[in-house]
């Protein structure tokens, strides 16, 4: 009787969160907002595994980790439709949201999660435990913060190269004393990496003056304090909250004359003067590499521990640099790659 009551409530679960999922996603609004969106192959048929996919939000970055990890799963060998179906949704920035999808994705019992960013993957995580289905991570900066070492959870970290960064900004701006950063309090991915900038600042004769926020409304806000307290350039994290507004950022920066330094490429191609950072599309095609060896049986989320992307590149947008009347030294010309939009 009490099993048959366990069913009867995961069905009605199921259902519920796809009825809210639905309202969520009915006439989507922008990326700031609560949002869900749903892929064309979400449905399942017969004994073909579901994938879910579960992205905090749709910025640059993250998308290049989806479109990475399908690529992954291609190059294993795996076709969709015939090996695996998707059902993507996207969190629009809204952690209550990440919730239901992963709530969603246990109550129908996906084969396999994965989640991009940190809010999604500890969703995921948390939904997916009693259950025992895995989850495969990416865009993690710190998995031991975010308390996915252990159970059936793996994936990649993006940890920030942040000497790298620190010395990239030395060289370009030889004069520079303090780097503003802004980052949300709630994501732990940024706090262990405001942590790290302000270790290791002081080698590179830089002071870091940080701003937290806890929304993605309040971060303008922090960037009209920052320029008020005269920061001589900005540095990005991988703070999807800034990352999803980096057109407003830019826009307040750039008429201030300030220059900002991205975390990854695609931050650097949307305006960025420069970043020692990584390539999001290459982080996900490892991460579709692990996904796929999880759901075809070859390993568990125990035999693969946790990678941490180790090559990073320099890239640098000439228009931009241009635009704020600044030059590359030849340190730094000689091996960076060009990243400004056609």
């Amino acid at each position: 009787m009490m099993k048959t009551l366990k069913t009867i409530a995961a069905a009605l679960l199921a259902l519920a969160m796809s009825a809210s999922l639905a309202a969520c996603g009915a006439g989507a609004p922008a990326a700031s907002s609560a949002a869900v969106s749903t892929s064309s192959s979400s449905a399942a048929s017969g004994d073909t595994p579901v994938i879910g996919i579960s992205q905090y939000g749709e910025h640059p970055s993250l998308d290049n980790c989806r479109e990475g990890f399908l690529e992954g799963l291609k190059e294993a060998g795996l076709t969709e439709g015939t090996d695996f179906t998707l059902d993507y949704q996207n969190a629009g920035f809204d952690d209550s949201v990440a919730t239901q999808i992963a709530q969603k994705f246990s109550a129908e019992d996906t084969a396999l999660m994965c989640a991009i960013a940190t809010p999604s993957a500890v969703a995921c995580y948390a939904a997916a435990e009693d259950k025992d289905i895995p989850v495969i991570f990416t865009a993690i900066t710190d998995p031991e913060a975010a308390g996915l070492t252990a159970g059936n959870v793996t994936g990649t970290s993006d940890k920030l190269p942040v000497e790298a960064q620190l010395e990239l900004i030395r060289n370009i701006q030889p004069d520079a004393k303090t780097i503003g950063i802004v980052y949300t309090t709630s994501e732990p991915n940024s706090v262990s990496s405001i942590a790290e900038y302000q270790a290791k600042a002081g080698s590179y004769n830089f002071t870091i003056d940080a701003v937290g926020v806890t929304a993605q409304s309040e971060v303008t806000q922090a960037v009209d304090k920052l320029i008020g307290d005269g920061v001589d350039c900005l540095s990005n994290l991988t703070d999807n909250n800034v990352v999803g507004v980096l057109s407003s950022v830019l826009e307040k920066t750039n008429e201030a004359g300030i220059p900002v330094y991205g975390s990854e490429v695609e931050q650097v191609k949307n305006g960025c003067v420069a970043a020692a950072g990584i390539d999001y599309y290459q982080l996900g095609i490892q991460t579709g590499a692990m996904a796929a060896q999880v759901l075809t049986g070859k390993k568990t989320c125990d035999d693969i521990p946790y990678e941490t992307i180790s090559e990073y590149g320099t890239y640098v947008n000439s228009q931009s640099l241009a635009a704020l009347h600044m030059t590359l030294p030849a340190a730094v010309s000689q091996k960076a790659t060009e990243a400004s939009k056609a």
